[in-house]
């Protein structure tokens, strides 16, 4: 399964590492990566694939939220199938 994972906050040193080993703790294979930052702030979007991964989605939705708010920033998941139909036109 695809999913896509997006955090926003302020930039800071270490976001993105942060965020890639989690990942990798859990097995899951970043596909892409797009980040940018306005000003001070700091936003990236993950296209990831989480075939290999053996926690429920769930679970896994709930540590990047608790890694985001350790952090002060906003970390979110959504399967892709939803973030389309969400985010279609």
């Amino acid at each position: 399964m695809k999913a896509i994972i997006t955090v926003i906050g302020r930039d800071q040193v270490g976001i993105i590492a942060g965020v890639c080993s989690l990942l990798s703790a859990r097995n899951i294979n970043i596909l892409d990566i797009s980040q940018t930052v306005l000003q001070e702030y700091l936003t990236m979007v993950m296209l990831v694939d989480m075939t290999l991964c053996e926690q429920p989605f769930g679970d896994v939705a709930d540590s990047l939220t608790r890694a985001g708010e350790e952090r002060g920033l906003s970390i979110r998941i959504q399967r892709e199938d939803i973030f389309n139909a969400i985010n279609r036109i």
